[in-house]
């Protein structure tokens, strides 16, 4: 593993923390019905995280030597509640697979403090994919 493509990859998943951001904002205001309250609580709680793991990783592809990126992976439109949930799921599930594959990178490339952040955020993703397949276990269709 080469530095330029550490921080290639590193860019790609602060492009989805950019995005899980925005899409955790919009989706927490475009819940509806008898359970909005407790959605866009559930949508507005993940974005400190998001943020956290957002500013981990400018920092690191600086540190690299590298240009953050300012542009957010696209956010999948969603029209439903079932379907922001189904959204944030897939988007939760993608950031588990992209870290767990980040921090093989990381140590691979030598930098065991990098390996453990990531490995750090792979528990993050997983308990907020958890929580979602949670919340849509039994959601109405």
């Amino acid at each position: 593993m080469d530095k330029q493509t550490l921080i290639e990859h590193l860019n790609q998943d602060l492009a989805g923390e950019l995005s899980a951001i925005i899409q955790y904002i919009s989706y927490a205001a475009k819940a509806t019905g008898p359970y909005r309250p407790q959605l866009s609580a559930f949508f507005l709680e993940e974005v400190a995280d998001e943020q956290l793991h957002a500013q981990f990783l400018a920092n690191k592809i600086v540190a690299l030597g590298g240009e953050p990126t300012t542009v957010p992976e696209p956010v999948p439109a969603a029209s439903s509640n079932r379907e922001m949930l189904e959204a944030v799921l897939a988007a939760e599930r993608k950031a588990l697979a992209d870290y767990t594959q980040r921090a093989r990178e990381a140590d691979e490339f030598g930098d065991k403090g990098l390996a453990v952040q990531l490995e750090d955020m792979v528990r993050d993703e997983s308990s907020h994919a958890e929580e979602s397949e949670r919340i849509l276990t039994d959601w109405p269709l």
